[in-house]
């Protein structure tokens, strides 16, 4: 009989760091790794896309475009290196033109990229035809990803819903009608085949927010077996507590890649450790294709990693015990968990599965499933997001009432999924909607311009049409306007006066950098050119610095930030007249854009921010005479 084989993604470098270190893993730690991954045998790595064209710029002050370089360079083409793109959003958190999407991937590929995950939030294929289509015409591998994710649980299957949007959208006036579950395993197998039929070479089952749980993922494994001809892969984090035992059921059910981490960038809001992977592989039969003496040496070096990071580390304080698959003995009682959970998979008995997995994590000091995120079914990262947010505005004791509201958000957007960007759309609207409630206003008093957007159609079709009379309400139209790229514009690159002239981008990464993320591009390009400058200048002696007069007490009324966040742009100057309701500045503050209205009707007599500038929370922005 042949034996099945199980090929693996390793996520170490970009998701695992991403899901558990907010992508801070610093380029001097992955070159002391990648000597060793060359000899590792994982089918894929995935080492860029995701958060780390924007965060390495945004806390790094590193390259995007060198980290994937020295990454290929040093794998010297054994390992396929992969990244992951939300399709028409790419990196970022806007729609952009195709334009922007052939420059990307050309560049992406020309610097050693072979695979390029390609999901869309609102599973909207529109959105994903056209990078399938580049990546292939480009001489990539195009990887579509479906979006896991549930129907929400404040309204169950069979609640009547009175005159609502379904029955208008039913065509029906004064009966009640059933809410329809939409999200089944048919839904998410024809999305899959519409992707395999545009060219997708691989598909994934992404579940981002770890929702997948053992018996739904046999379910649709086997299901995406049967109906596909090419390689199916699943991507799972360990968030809510199914991760691990989801995974044994995937291979069972003969899936062809698994996404897993090495041990200590494993499990908690990651996804599952290989090396428990590996045990049930030898226990099931299946070979799984990786060279575990080379993962173990890997293992050793990512401890010192793991620790660098300790300062958006969760658990620093409580890493998992040490283990080498290879040398380690299990106790007899562990071992024994193994060959339950893997009986319990067998006989479709998910409660056993989870027990016997759940045991599994906890003798190796793995984090416990988060009860909070499972219960509420969000991904971790929207979760953290809005504990953040809350917290920035010192209204932590909002947070029940948030994520109770998040349901009827999403309903409002369209049942989206929950994945970036639209996880941090709808939990910053959930937060804002909250406050609102809280001060006493109407809903949606405040909507952030993404989710403007998302309710205006500039993201794709969402899995349910969005209510015409909400959708006016919010955008002063009941039409759906998708994303028109004919409307955009190509960024300037601004010549520098103060550094003599140069160009802001010196290359065409770099204007791509800038077309993608401008607000975090421009002052990491404007550091690299003051660098340029100041290495080619010759030396001065330091100049004495002036003494600052002291500033003029603030007498009149204030305008303070709402929240912590970066200063976009400012929209009124000293002697301006304004009315209540109209538009102060617009910053970024949780990765979203916020217009920030008047609050009263007045004369600005002083303005403290520029664009660029970083503010705290209740820091004094705007005076009023």
């Amino acid at each position: 009989m042949k034996t099945k084989k199980l090929q693996i993604r390793d996520l170490t470098l970009r998701d695992g760091q991403q899901s558990l270190f907010a992508t801070r893993l610093k380029q001097e730690e992955i070159d002391k790794l990648l000597p060793l991954y060359q000899n590792a045998g994982f089918y894929i790595m995935e080492v860029w896309g995701g958060a780390v064209p924007d965060s390495v710029m945004r806390y790094l002050d590193e390259s995007p475009w060198e980290r994937l370089r020295i990454a290929s360079k040093a794998m010297k083409g054994k390992s396929l290196l992969s990244a992951l793109s939300r399709g028409r959003n790419l990196f970022g958190y806007v729609p952009y033109p195709d334009s922007v999407l052939e420059g990307f991937y050309k560049e992406a590929i020309a610097n050693g990229l072979n695979v390029m995950r390609i999901f869309d939030a609102l599973n909207d294929i529109d959105n994903v035809k056209e990078s399938i289509r580049l990546i292939n015409k480009l001489g990539g591998i195009a990887d579509g990803a479906v979006c896991y994710t549930v129907d929400p649980k404040d309204e169950p299957v069979g609640t009547p819903v009175k005159k609502s949007f379904f029955a208008r959208l039913f065509g029906k006036k004064d009966e009640v009608v059933e809410v329809e579950k939409i999200f089944t395993d048919e839904y998410f197998v024809e999305k899959a085949k519409e992707m395999e039929a545009l060219g997708a070479k691989i598909i994934t089952l992404k579940d981002m927010a770890g929702l997948v749980n053992p018996l739904r993922a046999a379910s649709i494994i086997s299901r995406l077996k049967s109906e596909l001809k090419v390689p199916v892969d699943f991507h799972t984090h360990c968030t809510p507590g199914y991760g691990l035992a989801s995974s044994v059921m995937a291979i069972l059910n003969g899936v062809d890649i698994l996404d897993t981490n090495i041990w200590w960038f494993a499990e908690g809001s990651a996804a599952p450790a290989i090396e428990l992977v590996y045990i049930f592989c030898k226990k099931m039969g299946v070979e799984l294709e990786a060279n575990m003496e080379v993962v173990g040496e890997i293992r050793n070096k990512l401890k010192a990693a793991r620790e660098s990071l300790s300062d958006f580390d969760l658990h620093k304080d409580h890493f998992p015990k040490a283990f080498d698959p290879l040398a380690d003995k299990l106790p007899a009682e562990i071992d024994a968990l193994f060959d339950r959970a893997i009986a319990c998979a067998e006989a479709g008995d998910e409660e056993g599965l989870l027990a016997a997995c759940h045991g599994i994590e906890d003798y190796f000091g793995f984090p416990k499933p988060n009860l909070t995120v499972k219960n509420a079914e969000v991904p971790g990262g929207m979760y953290s997001n809005m504990v953040a947010q809350l917290k920035a505005l010192g209204a932590s004791d909002l947070l029940e009432d948030a994520m109770a509201l998040i349901p009827k958000v999403r309903r409002d957007a369209g049942l989206v999924p929950l994945v970036t960007p639209t996880s941090q759309i709808v939990g910053s609207q959930a937060v804002s909607l909250a406050l609102d409630r809280k001060k006493g206003n109407p809903d949606y008093s405040n909507p952030s311009n993404q989710f403007i957007s998302l309710v205006k159609g500039e993201y794709g079709h969402t899995p349910v049409p969005v209510d015409p009379a909400f959708r006016e309400q919010l955008t002063g139209s009941p039409i759906e306007k998708p994303y028109d790229t004919s409307s955009y514009r190509k960024p300037e690159n601004p010549e520098l006066p103060e550094l003599g002239g140069v160009k802001l981008a010196s290359n065409n990464e770099e204007y791509l950098l800038l077309e993608l993320l401008p607000n975090v591009a421009n002052p990491f390009l404007r550091r690299r050119r003051s660098e340029e400058v100041a290495a080619a200048a010759p030396k001065e002696e330091p100049k004495k610095e002036e003494p600052k007069a002291a500033m003029e007490p603030i007498t009149g009324p204030t305008f303070k930030a709402p929240m912590g966040g970066k200063i976009i742009s400012v929209d009124v100057k000293p002697g301006q007249t304004v009315k209540k309701g109209e538009l102060l500045f617009v910053y970024e503050a949780m990765k979203m854009e916020n217009d920030v209205m008047s609050e009263m009707d007045g004369v600005v007599k002083r303005v403290f921010i520029e664009p660029g500038d970083v503010v705290s929370t209740d820091q004094v922005l705007i005076e009023f005479e």
